[in-house]
């Protein structure tokens, strides 16, 4: 017999209704998530675009129907337009003197350099100069040993006068060799030989004569002075070592300093011009800046330009002179050099940075009366440093954007730095800021005064 308990009886509703109600449990707590989901994600939206967006639907204070929010700080005077307002930098188009300028990378170069050679050989015996030191033409740098050189001058004196003292005597007895003649005493080839030993020995005294000059300058060169004005540079020979002639490292190098050359490139387009201001007799300036482009070195004028263009560059080498007189220019010195060209005169400039350019090519934002922009299609001519030539474009007297022009665009509304008030904390917000809830007009926040009336109204 069968002791397990009987089973309940079965319904074949509740076998229908359970999967059923589970189903849309599950439905709804799915959509409920996406509603939230959803609502987190307007209200970022809104807290973020919610000033531009009021400030675009022109709402003074962000709310519906214009009302500015309890609290809310009111907007910046003249918002509106084209979206917020953008702080940007003015400059007025002017009109200028304007020079045309070449810059190049130079090189000093020095007028003359001359390695000091001794022209004898012998032991030197004194050095008379300083490393560096500034000499001038003439000046005694070295002596080299002069005795054996005394000697051979001594030498040739006394060969000179030895030999004169025969062409004396010989010249004499042609003398008397004529008169004989002249009274048929004497045959005629004994003069003749006697008039050719006068001349013989005028020969010898010539040679002896230019033999002592050359003692001479042998015992000058003893001597070793400098050739140019200009400073010496490292010593390479100390006293008491034996030097030959022509020696190859020689004594010293002296390089002429006052004056002195900068040697740069100048691109061959350019080169017609120059040959043409030099035709015309004009003096070029060149200046001559250091390697920050920051500190002036000197000024000097053009000397020249090369013979020919070198094919690997397109470019010209051309020489400056400078007069170096403080000596700010030192021998093979890298300098920046700007070469005056010519000048403009009563040309439109404006700054650099208000130039921008464009697929179609440059253009401007000009700043109406209205505190808005229009963008203008210019013709650029010669640029400097910091202003740059508008040939077409542009009127004297006009403004233009020279800072923020980025976040413009044709139409955009502006306000310059001068148009935001100065004032305490909290006034003059620039527009777009973010805005919230201010002070009240007795210096307290909302929050407490609500607190302090809450407190008033509780009973005793």
């Amino acid at each position: 017999m069968d002791s397990r308990p009987p089973e309940p009886p079965h319904h074949p509703a509740d076998q229908d209704t359970a999967p059923t109600a589970r189903k849309p449990r599950r439905w709804l707590g799915a959509l409920v998530a996406l509603l939230a989901l959803a609502g987190v994600v307007g209200g970022a939206w809104y807290l973020v675009n919610r000033s531009p967006a009021a400030e675009s639907n022109g709402m003074p204070g962000g709310g519906p129907g214009g009302q500015r929010p309890p609290g809310a700080a009111a907007r910046a005077p003249g918002a509106g337009g084209n979206g917020p307002l953008v702080t940007v930098g003015q400059a007025v188009v002017r009109k200028a003197s304007v020079p045309v300028m070449l810059d190049a990378l130079g090189t000093v170069t020095p007028v003359t350099t001359v390695t000091v050679r001794p022209q004898v050989a012998g032991v030197m015996t004194e050095v008379l100069f300083t490393e560096g030191q500034m000499v001038k033409k003439g000046e005694v740098l070295a002596r080299i040993d002069p005795r054996s050189y005394e000697q051979a001058l001594m030498q040739a004196q006394g060969e000179r006068a030895r030999d004169e003292a025969q062409l004396e005597a010989a010249r004499v007895t042609l003398a008397r060799f004529k008169t004989l003649l002249g009274q048929d005493s004497i045959a005629r080839q004994e003069v003749d030989t006697q008039a050719a030993l006068v001349k013989q020995l005028e020969g010898t005294v010539t040679t002896d004569r230019a033999q002592e000059a050359a003692a001479k300058l042998n015992l000058d060169f003893t001597r070793v002075t400098s050739p140019i004005n200009g400073r010496v540079g490292l010593r390479t020979v100390d006293p008491g070592n034996y030097i030959s002639a022509g020696a190859t490292t020689g004594i010293a190098v002296v390089t002429q300093i006052t004056p002195i050359d900068v040697q740069f490139a100048i691109a061959q387009d350019r080169v017609p011009e120059i040959q043409a201001r030099l035709a015309q007799g004009a003096t070029l300036a060149v200046t001559a800046y250091d390697r920050t482009r920051v500190n002036q070195l000197d000024t000097g004028t053009f000397s020249t330009l090369d013979n020919q263009i070198d094919t690997t560059t397109g470019t010209v080498k051309a020489k400056a002179r400078f007069d170096n007189a403080a000596g700010a220019l030192f021998p093979s010195q890298f300098v920046n050099v700007r070469l005056e060209l010519r000048r403009i005169e009563n040309a439109l400039v404006i700054p650099v940075t208000a130039l921008r350019t464009a697929g179609t090519g440059n253009y401007v934002y000009v700043i109406n009366e209205d505190k808005t922009v229009s963008m203008r299609n210019v013709t650029r001519g010669e640029a400097g440093i910091e202003n740059v030539v508008i040939a077409q474009g542009l009127e004297e007297g006009e403004r233009v954007v020279t800072e923020g022009g980025d976040r413009l665009k044709d139409g955009s509304r502006v306000q310059l730095p001068t148009d935001v008030p100065a004032g305490p904390r909290g006034a003059g917000r620039a527009p777009g800021a973010r805005e919230g809830a201010g002070a009240r007009g007795d210096g307290t926040q909302p929050q407490q005064q609500g607190q302090r009336q809450r407190r008033q109204q509780r009973p005793e």
